[in-house]
């Protein structure tokens, strides 16, 4: 069978981070949601979004399909029920569709034609962005048990003080000494050829991917994740950190989420908790206005190529889009338009030859690309977010 995972309505509310990837490629618990789908499925997976995002992330259309919400993540149950999909079958939850089947001679999908099998059990969605980090501890809980059933951790280093070795995974290539895990709060999954230096503290629920590298007497709570060769230290709750961003020096990152090919400058630190103790509200790509997030801890949500100098100070619930840098003293406002350049002081547009040519200087040291899809991708972001900024 031929499985596609489309963006579904819950896009927009995941902008920043869906500027620049499908819904189906953002990061959460030990893996994509992508990642998960091809896991339990059995079977690589390609995705329908943006047209924009098409050629670095292509549909392949074969004559029958099933298409999956890719906000739904998969569970054992559920992944069963979506491989056993049948023509004219589509598998809800409520009032959203999760999964149909279709081919590829269907203009329109009529689901009042549609057999309908009602999905009751529970299971993590991704529909706002505070969902990545405030799921993340459920998600890494469910990846955990799911890439390590019937599998042999490699041995923990006599050196490292352990708390709950049986929560512990460790992957081969991985490097450890000196260092605290306490893993009675949650699983600890420590990914192929990762480093973590001496003297970390480190309790769970924590993933640390491949490639990626914990610094120093950093200090790390639950529930983290660590993308892809990424790299981390100082104080770290409760955050999730896709692929290829580096946040390596002292300074608090909690409650946030931070897109591919960040930097956080040293001594950089963020609010997660109003003064007022009141819910915090976030920047909302669909309303352009603050929504509510029902939560009362929420840090940072910064997207992809975005930067911020030594000593930034985000404010509670700020919200950075693509390709921005930010410096200087105080607190710039707590939502940033993608491209923008400056701080509190004020903004002016990051113009795209100068964000492109720092882009592939990024992405060159880790011997990646900065290609022609890129380069689209980012263009388009571009001219999209002209009305946010003053420009």
């Amino acid at each position: 069978m031929n499985y596609i995972l489309f963006d579904g309505p819950a896009r927009n509310a995941l902008l920043p981070f869906t500027f620049t990837r499908p819904v189906a490629d953002i990061l959460i618990g030990i893996l994509t949601i992508r990642q998960k789908w091809e896991k339990y499925l059995g079977s690589t997976i390609t995705t329908l979004t943006e047209e924009y995002l098409s050629d670095k992330y292509p549909m392949v259309e074969l004559e029958e399909n099933v298409m999956i919400n890719a906000s739904f993540l998969p569970n054992e149950v559920l992944a069963e029920m979506v491989s056993n999909l049948e023509p004219n079958q589509a598998i809800f939850k409520g009032e959203e569709v999760i999964a149909f089947f279709t081919n590829d001679s269907q203009e329109e999908v009529d689901f009042d034609s549609y057999e309908i099998i009602e999905y009751n059990e529970e299971c993590l969605t991704v529909t706002n962005t505070w969902d990545i980090f405030s799921k993340n501890n459920a998600a890494i809980r469910e990846d955990f048990e799911f890439l390590t059933e019937d599998r042999k951790s490699q041995p923990i280093p006599k050196s490292v003080n352990v708390i709950a070795p049986e929560n512990i995974f460790i992957e081969e290539g991985a490097q450890l000494e000196f260092v605290t895990l306490n893993a009675s709060t949650g699983p600890i999954y420590i990914g192929k050829d990762t480093l973590i230096m001496e003297g970390t503290m480190i309790r769970g629920p924590f993933a640390l991917c491949e490639g990626a590298v914990v610094k120093m007497g950093a200090k790390i709570y639950g529930a983290t994740t660590v993308g892809m060769y990424s790299k981390v230290g100082g104080e770290i709750n409760n955050s999730v950190l896709f692929n290829y961003s580096n946040k390596g020096h002292e300074g608090f990152l909690g409650n946030s989420v931070l897109g591919e090919w960040c930097n956080i400058g040293a001594d950089s630190n963020n609010s997660n908790l109003k003064n007022n103790y009141e819910e915090v509200r976030l920047w909302s790509y669909e309303t352009e206005g603050f929504a509510k997030t029902g939560l009362q801890f929420c840090g940072l949500m910064m997207g992809d190529h975005s930067k911020c100098g030594i000593n930034t100070m985000f404010n509670t619930g700020t919200v950075v889009g693509v390709s921005s840098n930010i410096f200087g003293t105080g607190f710039p406002r707590n939502f940033v338009p993608s491209f923008s350049w400056g701080g509190a002081a004020g903004f002016t547009t990051y113009l795209t030859k100068k964000a492109f040519d720092t882009a592939k200087l990024v992405m060159g040291r880790r011997n990646i690309e900065f290609d022609e899809k890129e380069t689209a991708i980012l263009e388009h972001v571009f001219e999209v977010t002209k009305k946010w900024r003053k420009e």
